[in-house]
């Protein structure tokens, strides 16, 4: 959203609403920012890094591997499928 947009909505609020509503809003925004904030992507540590390496050998060594054309074909039968729901 753009800044202008922002700010003609910052407006808008603080025009309609009073003392105690905006501090109720910006106290609901904060929330919501803290929480979508907790929810982004964090990057691997290290060590996950290295225990999902030791995980995928392990899983190679086994056989719990899939050929690459069965995942593209797999992925595009997955697409083909999302526009008939």
């Amino acid at each position: 959203m753009s800044t202008v947009t922002l700010q003609n909505l910052l407006d808008y609020l603080k025009s309609t609403l009073s003392s105690s509503n905006m501090l109720w809003l910006s106290e609901r925004l904060q929330e919501c920012a803290k929480e979508k904030d907790d929810q982004a992507l964090k990057p691997y540590t290290i060590e996950e890094i290295h225990s999902r390496i030791a995980q995928s050998e392990l899983d190679s060594s086994q056989g719990r591997v899939y050929e690459f054309d069965d995942v593209i074909r797999e992925i595009e039968e997955e697409f083909a499928n999302e526009g008939t729901h």
